[in-house]
């Protein structure tokens, strides 16, 4: 059985903004929401296999978290700003190539530098795992988790025709790359205060 708090902790871990929710918005706004579907899965796929991997490993997890959070965050601010330029340049007319939404893989493997993500299935494995035993947290984690992250493509979707305009387009894209920098930066600050 698991504790009530594990259902308000996953929700609004899941709800509120970050890399994943920030992305799922813009593709919604770029592909819709049929589009967006596949990375919608690849990141409930990629999030519980980090509740997995958090609860099954946690002991190991722990003894590394000191050593690798410098370099998994530098990797994920890295790339943040990569996707932060690829969502900044997504409406720019003399782009060439079509640009594509995330696919399930691609969200999936997104989990492995995300932060945010690592950092709720590591509480979610050391708070109710022990207690409730990984693959039901795994399976409620998922529940929770998919709803919330769809209220975010679906918001992307809904902002679509809204935004058909070209400069429309241009200031949400820069607006959601300013959004990842900002959140970058911060992630990037707190890692390095914390070494």
């Amino acid at each position: 059985m698991l504790d009530p708090s594990f259902f308000s902790y996953v929700t609004v871990m899941s709800i509120t903004p970050g890399p994943n929710n920030l992305l799922l918005a813009t593709s919604g706004v770029n592909f819709g929401m049929r589009r967006t579907l596949p990375m919608v899965f690849g990141i409930l796929v990629g999030c519980a296999l980090q509740t997995v991997i958090a609860g099954v490993a946690l002991e190991v997890l722990l003894h590394w978290m000191a050593a690798i959070r410098l370099p998994l965050t530098l990797a994920g601010c890295a790339y943040l700003l990569w996707l932060s330029w690829k969502i900044f340049r997504a409406a720019a007319p003399e782009e060439r190539s079509k640009p594509q939404p995330m696919t399930l893989l691609g969200g999936a493997c997104f989990q492995a530098i995300n932060p945010k993500a690592w950092l709720m299935a590591t509480n979610v494995a050391l708070l109710y795992s022990a207690s409730s035993g990984v693959l039901t947290v795994m399976i409620g984690f998922m529940l929770l988790n998919l709803p919330c992250i769809l209220i975010w493509a679906a918001l992307g979707d809904r902002l679509r025709s809204h935004l058909q305009i070209a400069w429309k387009r241009q200031l949400f894209n820069s607006l959601m790359a300013l959004s990842l920098v900002a959140t970058t930066i911060w992630m990037l600050t707190d890692a390095l205060l914390a070494a």
